[in-house]
């Protein structure tokens, strides 16, 4: 029986070598995602989001810098950087199409195994920090609170 941790680092590893194919396999068959963008269930959907991610920012990397794992669940920090090469939707819809910029993005994420594998990942990141740093605004940015 694997454990969390030896996962999320199998994830990590994937997802920093950019193999969309490998970062699927870390994920149960009827795993779900929970994303600031929407929801992913089932690894057709979590390769679609991992494949426009990794267009988006094919350089990017994910560096930890926490990993706390109690029982069957992992919690880990990390810091996403790269550069923005390739179309990403935003959070209004928006494609935001590739504008060349830099990207520093604090993320976290919580994930329950079972089986050996990713059964529920809920990741969390500020989307307007993220927009901010393309160069985008938030929707509704123009209106007053």
């Amino acid at each position: 029986m694997y454990e969390a941790s030896e996962i999320m680092d199998r994830l990590t590893e994937a997802y920093n070598s950019h193999d969309v194919d490998a970062i699927t396999r870390c994920y149960g068959p009827r795993a779900v995602t929970v994303t600031p963008g929407g929801v992913a269930e089932g690894r057709e959907e979590i390769y679609s989001y991992y494949a426009e991610w990794v267009g988006a920012f094919p350089d990017s990397v994910a560096t930890p810098s926490l990993l706390v794992v109690s029982e069957d669940t992992g919690v880990l920090e990390f810091m996403v950087t790269g550069t923005h090469k390739g179309p990403l939707v935003l959070a209004d819809g928006v494609v935001a199409e590739a504008t060349g910029r830099p990207i520093a993005l604090r993320c976290c994420s919580v994930c329950t195994m079972e089986d050996g594998a990713v059964a529920s990942h809920r990741l969390y990141y500020d989307q307007l920090e993220l927009a901010a740093q393309l160069g985008y605004p938030m929707p509704g940015g123009d209106r007053a609170f």
